[in-house]
């Protein structure tokens, strides 16, 4: 998984860093096959922004998050995705399901 940083009106230091990627790999242990990650951390006045896109084979998920917290954002931001990236898989999974051919049916 490639996973990119980048904040607006705002410096990333290694402790946001290492706390994006920690919260960010939950998602990947659900689903392998994540091509990469886009994260934009920002400061809206009073509030604080994180918004993620993640590229899968075939679709791109895009979640953002508002709190007071930075960090809070994250964790927000972190269920969405990993929601989202579960909703996903389970769409993929009964889709190959319903592919099956029947061959106990003759009418």
């Amino acid at each position: 998984m490639n996973l990119q940083i980048s904040g607006h009106h705002l410096e990333i230091t290694p402790a946001i860093h290492e706390y994006v990627t920690g919260k960010l790999e939950r998602m990947a242990r659900h689903f392998d096959h994540v091509i990469d990650v886009s994260t934009i951390l920002s400061v809206e006045k009073l509030k604080q922004k994180a918004e993620a896109t993640v590229r899968l084979p075939g679709k791109d998920i895009h979640v953002e998050a508002l709190d007071e917290n930075l960090y809070t954002a994250i964790d927000n931001l972190a269920d969405k995705l990993d929601r989202q990236v579960q909703k996903h898989k389970q769409k993929l999974q009964e889709h190959h399901r319903g592919q099956k051919p029947d061959h106990d049916v003759e009418e």
